[in-house]
């Protein structure tokens, strides 16, 4: 077993990157979604508007791009406005408006007002856990279910491997693994929602994942469609595509 891609996003909702190696600590990658967009007190993402995920964002230290796909560029150093608390399908997440460009481009393109926020601490902007694990596997059975190709991608997961059986990584629930110099510990199973619908370059719905992951593998507790899991982590490190993944 090994890691075959890094997925990470500066920016909750928007393109992703694919770093050679991520530096983990308690808090996952810690620049990993540290940024959001939020609209009326609420998360604004990809179930939003699709095609956010064409805009590709750039952090290096205190500067931030956003380039979009008509070749615009917001840019500048992040300064830091007023404080918020944003609505997170339920759960509340600290952060302070980000002043500048970027809110301004981001609605024009969104066709609705929005504003970028800089959570206060790292690791509060993901979902539930600070990082997620998907087996290569599992996307080739669902791909098997639906008759087409299903790109990893679309489930927007921090590490991708290879060399796991369909759903393997479901039984790594409270498990510990070793993934470089890292060490975590398997989570439970990440509720999927419509966004893994859309094509990970356009935004633009184009294969009924929902669907196959029902037929495949039923609703958890009459509501929940999953694929894949979370981990925390327990011994800070560096993981690299193509380091193996050893159960421990």
């Amino acid at each position: 077993m090994n890691v075959t891609r890094i997925n990470t996003t500066p920016v909750k909702g928007l393109g992703l990157l694919h770093p050679d190696a991520v530096e983990l600590t308690e808090h996952g990658a810690e620049e990993n979604r540290r940024f959001y967009v939020r609209s009326g007190g609420r998360l604004f993402n990809g179930k939003d508007c699709g095609p956010l995920v064409r805009v590709t964002p750039e952090l290096d230290d205190d500067r931030l791009a956003l380039r979009f796909p008509d070749d615009r560029v917001a840019e500048g150093t992040v300064e830091l406005g007023e404080s918020v608390i944003t609505d997170f399908w339920g759960r509340p997440v600290t952060g302070r408006v980000v002043e500048g460009p970027w809110a301004e481009a981001l609605s024009a393109y969104a066709g609705e007002e929005v504003q970028l926020v800089r959570t206060d601490e790292p690791g509060t902007g993901i979902d539930v856990e600070v990082g997620t694990i998907l087996g290569l596997g599992s996307c080739e059975r669902l791909a098997e279910q639906l008759g087409e190709p299903v790109d990893p991608r679309r489930f927007r997961m921090l590490f991708e491997l290879d060399g796991l059986e369909p759903h393997e990584e479901d039984g790594w629930e409270g498990r510990r693994l070793q993934l470089g110099t890292a060490i975590l510990v398997g989570g439970g199973p990440v509720p999927r929602c419509a966004v893994t619908t859309q094509d990970p370059d356009t935004g633009v719905v184009s294969l009924d994942t929902l669907r196959a992951i029902r037929e495949l593998r039923g609703l958890r507790e009459s509501r929940y469609l999953d694929l894949g899991i979370y981990f925390s982590v327990e011994q800070p490190g560096r993981v690299a595509v193509g380091d193996s993944v050893t159960l421990l």
